[in-house]
C-alpha cells in the first residue's frame, strides 16, 4: 500500500497535532479520512473535562476517567487517536481486515505524539455475537463514525451496537447521510434498541461544524420502557 502520494489532514487536540494520512489510492472507504470522526473529536475537545465551566452539560458524558472504550469503522484513527488524547485512554480500535494496513500506519505515524501504539482488532458486524465476546464486553462508551453509507451492512452494525455498549453505556456516533436507504434503516432500527439524542449544531465546534454531520448519542433503551426521542428530522 503505498501511501507517500496521499494527502495528510492535520488534526489539533489541544497541545497536540494528529497527522493522518490516507491512502486513496486504495478501493475500501475506510483509508480516506471521513469529516464526522473531525467533527466529534472536535466536539469533545470543546466540552471535555476540564471543561469550559460548571454549567457544562456534557462534563459527565465526555469524562472518560475509568471508562472502557471501543470504536467500530475506526478507519484511518482519526476519532480513537482524537479521543485518546482527551483520555479515552482504555479502548480497543476495530474495523475490517482491508483497512488495517492504513490504520496501523497512522498509528505507528502518530505514536510520537500518542506516546503508544492503540490497541486494534479486526471486526466483522456480520459476525458480531461471536466476535463482541473476544473484545470483552459491555463497553461504556462505543464509538462509530461515518460508518452508515451501506444498507446491508445496518443491521450488523446496529446488533454490533447494541451487543457491545453496557446498558447505562454511550454511543458516540459522528453521522452524515450517505445513502438515503441505509439511512431510513439505520435510524428504524436504532430506534427499537436506543433513546437517540442528537447535539445542537450551535454545541458541536465553532471550525467543525460541518452543516452536514452530526453528533449523536445513543443509550439502550432500559426495559420496562423509557420513550425514546424523535429520531432525525430528515427522516
Amino acid at each position: 500500500m503505498k501511501f507517500t502520494d496521499s494527502p495528510v489532514i492535520e488534526l489539533p487536540v489541544r497541545t497536540a497535532v494528529l497527522s493522518l494520512q490516507q491512502d486513496n489510492g486504495s478501493l475500501h472507504v475506510g483509508t480516506s479520512v471521513w469529516p464526522c470522526s473531525l467533527v466529534l473529536v472536535k466536539f469533545a475537545e470543546r466540552w471535555a473535562p476540564p471543561g469550559p465551566d460548571a454549567q457544562n452539560p456534557y462534563a459527565n458524558l465526555l469524562d472518560f476517567h475509568g471508562k472502557r472504550a471501543v470504536e467500530l469503522g475506526v478507519g484511518c484513527g482519526a476519532a480513537s487517536m482524537g479521543l485518546y488524547l482527551l483520555g479515552l485512554t482504555d479502548l480497543v480500535l476495530t474495523d475490517f481486515p482491508a483497512v488495517m494496513s492504513a490504520l496501523k500506519h497512522n498509528l505507528k505515524r502518530n505514536k510520537p505524539v500518542l506516546g503508544k501504539t492503540l490497541k486494534h482488532a479486526i471486526v466483522h458486524w456480520n459476525k458480531a455475537a461471536d466476535q463482541a465476546k473476544s473484545l470483552s464486553p459491555p463497553y461504556d462508551v462505543v464509538v462509530a463514525t461515518d460508518v452508515v453509507y451501506i444498507e446491508e451492512t445496518v443491521g450488523p452494525l446496529v446488533s454490533t451496537m447494541e451487543a457491545l455498549v453496557k446498558d447505562d453505556g454511550v454511543v458516540l456516533l459522528g453521522y452524515q447521510l450517505r445513502s438515503p436507504e441505509a439511512h431510513q434503516l439505520f435510524w428504524e432500527m436504532c430506534e427499537r434498541v436506543f433513546v437517540i439524542e442528537k447535539v445542537p449544531h450551535q454545541d458541536l465546534h465553532p471550525d467543525y461544524a460541518y452543516e452536514e454531520a452530526d453528533v449523536f448519542v445513543l443509550r439502550k433503551k432500559q426495559k420496562g420502557g423509557l420513550t425514546q426521542d424523535a429520531a432525525p428530522d430528515s427522516l
